[in-house]
């Protein structure tokens, strides 16, 4: 059974506080277009992240609605660039995770945590883990075809009754295997390495 991938490159989250010391009080994210997950989106506006030693990636896109803690997800080549040492996690763990300077258009934030390398998980609806036979927190494998055919490990299977089916890969592994939106990958529950 095929499921489908949605390629996520390097993204903010920001929680009410934050975003109005950054754009303004009472200031409210401006949709731009519907993201796979129902309810979320990609905003129009942007912020700047600046690493500890003052390096800048520009013009990092808010998704939203807000959220109660800020994050922000890098690919690890983006947080090698900037000398972050971002930790993989699943989004919302960011407890001990990197920080950083956030700078919008009318102020800037520094957070002690909350920049990631988001790992590789699947939304699955309760009947699509059903379908598939994973449960919650479970991890697995995904088979990808093609030219740069493989199977990529560590895929945390993540179910709820609000998610729709969709594989996230960020932008490192999308590249890897030459993925791109609406592209398929295969559920490998059982992958042993063979030497």
């Amino acid at each position: 059974m095929k499921i489908p991938v949605g390629i996520s490159g390097r993204h903010a989250h920001l929680s009410k506080e934050h975003l109005e010391i950054l754009f303004g009080k009472g200031y409210e994210l401006t949709p731009i277009k519907d993201l796979s997950q129902p309810g979320q989106f990609a905003a129009d506006e942007k912020i700047d992240l600046v690493s500890a030693d003052g390096r800048e990636i520009k013009g990092i896109r808010i998704l939203g609605p807000v959220r109660k803690e800020t994050q922000v997800e890098l690919s690890h080549s983006d947080a090698r660039r900037v000398r972050i040492d971002a930790p993989v996690r699943s989004s919302g763990d960011i407890k001990g995770s990197a920080g950083a300077k956030i700078v919008g258009p009318k102020g800037e934030v520094t957070i002690a945590e909350g920049v990631i390398v988001a790992d590789r998980h699947i939304h699955f609806s309760p009947e699509d883990a059903i379908k598939f036979g994973v449960k919650d927190r479970d991890v697995v494998a995904i088979k990808v075809s093609g030219l740069k055919a493989g199977i990529l490990e560590n895929v945390l299977c993540r179910v709820s009754e609000s998610y729709v089916l969709d594989c996230h890969l960020d932008t490192d592994d999308g590249s890897a295997f030459l993925l791109n939106n609406g592209d398929f990958v295969e559920l490998v529950k059982e992958y042993k390495i063979v030497k």
